[in-house]
């Protein structure tokens, strides 16, 4: 699997879907431009989307939960309101009982990345809260995700 720097010269390209996110004003901060907090919503949506609406995957249905372990946001241009953003996603790691979601956030209309992130999810046992192997309908769902360069 090809990794990618999700910095400065993340380009469309890299990701394999795309969710449309219009600002609001209320996302607005003091200074003028989208509150850092939001922007790991951003990332949040995307990926909840992705698996909840567009694909309809319900874990709890396969006895798993999923426990967010990590998360970065690298802030490279700043969004302000009225700015519609587009999140690309993908997947950067895909293991055995984790998956890491890479987000690579562009203003509509503008080439340049303006924000790259991921988050990392472990599948966890709905009663132990053990790890456990992702379930296979799940799995399926998130390897067309996963983006490899080519």
């Amino acid at each position: 699997m090809k990794t990618f720097p999700l910095d400065r010269t993340e380009v469309r390209e890299n990701f394999k879907h795309f969710l449309t996110i219009p600002t609001r004003w209320s996302d607005n901060d003091q200074y003028g431009h989208v509150n850092n907090a939001k922007y790991l919503t951003f990332f949040e949506l995307v990926i909840m989307r992705y698996l909840e609406v567009d694909n309809a995957v319900d874990v709890a249905a396969h006895g798993v939960r999923c426990f967010s372990v990590e998360n970065m946001c690298r802030y490279i241009k700043p969004v302000k309101f009225p700015d519609t953003c587009e999140a690309g996603l993908r997947v950067g790691k895909l293991g055995n009982s984790s998956v890491r979601y890479e987000v690579g956030l562009f203003i509509t209309g503008d080439n340049e990345v303006s924000a790259t992130g991921y988050f990392t999810d472990v599948f966890v046992d709905a009663t132990t809260e053990k790890p456990v192997t992702i379930p296979d309908p799940v799995r399926d769902v998130l390897q067309h995700l996963v983006f490899t360069g080519q």
